[in-house]
C-alpha cells in the first residue's frame, strides 16, 4: 500500500461556543467557518466527513511535500481568521453568538499511514488503526487551541524536525499515550498576528442628510434584540412583508453588513444589500439598500429598534427614495409615495401580528 494522508481541521472552542450562545446563530456561524475551511483547501483533499465542529480530509496514496502541506495550513488558518474578522467588524447582530465568534480559534491535526476503506451508502470513507490514531492525537496536552500538530509519522515523511522554523511556525516536540501505545509529534503554535489576513471589504456606514420620504413608528412588546431577530432573519420576511412572492438568501449565513437578499414580486427581482447608519447609543439598526425598483435610483430603508423597557421597544422604520432627474422624482411624489406608504405601513402592522403570533406559541 502507499502512505495516505489524514488531514483534520477542528473549530476550537465550538462545544462551550454552543452552550452558551443563542443555537441558531451559533450554527451559522460554525456552517460558514466550514465551508470556509473547505474552500480553503489547495491540495485538492478528499472531504471523508464533517464531524461537528471537524473536518475529516484525506489524500489518497499521496503525501504533500513539506513545504506543500505548510502552504495548505497557512492558507486554512489565514481564511479562517480572515472570516472572523469579517464577522466581527460587519457584525450588526448584538447576541451572544455573534459577538463571542471572533474567540474561536482552530487546530489542524495531520497524521499518515496506510489506509483500508469501507463504503456505506455508497460513500467511501478511510478505516483503520490510523484513521483511529489520527483522531486520538486531537486530544493532546499541547496547552493552546490555535495549533497545528504533525504526528511523527507524518514528519518523518516529509522531513520535517525542530529545526526548521519560520515567522510563522515554531515546532515543539510532544507525546501522549493512547492505550499504552505512545505517539510522538511536532506542533507549532500560531500566532494569528503573523498571518497577512485577507483585505476585509467592509460596508461603509451610510449617512443621508435629507430627511427620510416616508417614516414608520410602532411599539413593540418585546426585547429589541428579539425585534432585531425578526426583521434581519430573512427566513420570517415571507411572513410579514406584503406583497412578496419570495425571498432569495443564503440559507446558513447570518445577516450583517454587506449580506444580500433578493426580493420577488411577480416574475421581478430586486437586489438588496445590508446597510446600517448611524443611530443613537443603545439604539440597534438594520437598513437595507437596493437600486432596483424604477423609477428610483436609490431605495434605503433603515430599522431603528430603540429599547423602552427589557421587554419592549419602538420601531421606527425610515424609508429614503433617491432619483436625480426631476420626471423620476415626480413619478415618485404622484404615484410611489402613495403606493409605497400603504404597502410599508400594512408590513409594519403585520410585522407586529407575526410577532406577537411567535412570541405566545413559545
Amino acid at each position: 500500500m502507499n502512505t495516505s494522508l489524514l488531514f483534520l481541521p477542528d473549530i476550537s472552542g465550538f462545544t462551550e461556543f454552543v452552550q452558551n450562545t443563542e443555537v441558531e446563530h451559533s450554527q451559522h456561524v460554525i456552517s460558514e467557518l466550514l465551508e470556509v475551511l473547505i474552500e480553503a483547501n489547495t491540495e485538492q483533499l478528499q472531504l471523508a466527513e464533517i464531524e461537528g465542529d471537524a473536518l475529516f480530509f484525506y489524500k489518497e496514496n499521496e503525501i504533500p511535500s513539506l513545504e506543500r502541506l505548510l502552504a495548505q495550513v497557512e492558507h486554512m488558518f489565514t481564511a479562517f481568521y480572515s472570516h472572523l474578522k469579517l464577522l466581527e467588524k460587519n457584525r450588526i447582530c448584538p447576541c451572544n453568538a455573534c459577538s463571542s465568534a471572533p474567540k474561536l480559534q482552530l487546530k489542524i491535526v495531520a497524521h499518515c499511514g496506510d489506509l483500508q476503506y469501507i463504503t456505506v451508502q455508497n460513500n467511501r470513507k478511510p478505516f483503520g488503526a490510523q484513521v483511529i490514531e489520527a483522531h486520538r492525537l486531537m486530544k493532546n496536552s499541547v496547552a493552546s487551541d490555535n495549533y497545528v500538530l504533525l504526528s511523527e509519522n507524518l514528519t518523518s515523511h516529509i522531513g520535517l524536525t525542530e529545526v526548521y522554523q519560520t515567522k510563522l511556525f515554531n515546532f515543539n516536540h510532544g507525546n501522549n499515550t493512547y492505550d499504552g501505545k505512545q505517539i510522538n509529534y511536532l506542533f507549532s503554535i500560531i500566532d494569528k498576528n503573523e498571518l497577512k489576513l485577507k483585505p476585509l471589504n467592509q460596508a461603509k456606514t451610510v449617512n443621508l442628510d435629507k430627511p427620510a420620504t416616508l417614516t414608520f413608528e410602532k411599539e413593540f412588546p418585546i426585547s429589541a434584540n428579539q425585534l432585531l431577530e425578526y426583521i434581519t432573519n430573512y427566513s420570517y420576511r415571507k411572513h410579514w412583508v406584503k406583497h412578496v412572492n419570495d425571498f432569495e438568501f443564503k440559507h446558513n449565513e447570518v445577516t450583517r453588513i454587506g449580506s444580500e437578499h433578493v426580493c420577488v414580486i411577480n416574475e421581478d427581482h430586486f437586489n438588496f444589500t445590508t446597510i446600517i447608519k448611524d443611530v443613537k447609543p443603545g439604539e440597534l439598526v438594520y437598513g437595507e439598500k437596493t437600486t432596483s425598483p424604477p423609477p428610483v435610483d436609490e431605495l434605503y430603508q433603515f430599522f431603528v429598534i430603540t429599547p423602552l423597557t427589557s421587554n419592549t421597544c419602538k420601531l421606527t422604520v425610515d424609508v429614503h427614495l433617491e432619483a436625480k432627474s426631476i420626471i423620476k422624482k415626480m413619478i415618485i411624489l404622484m404615484f410611489m409615495k402613495k403606493a409605497m406608504r400603504k404597502n410599508i405601513g400594512e408590513s409594519v402592522e403585520q410585522l407586529f401580528v407575526f410577532v406577537n403570533s411567535k412570541e405566545n406559541s413559545r
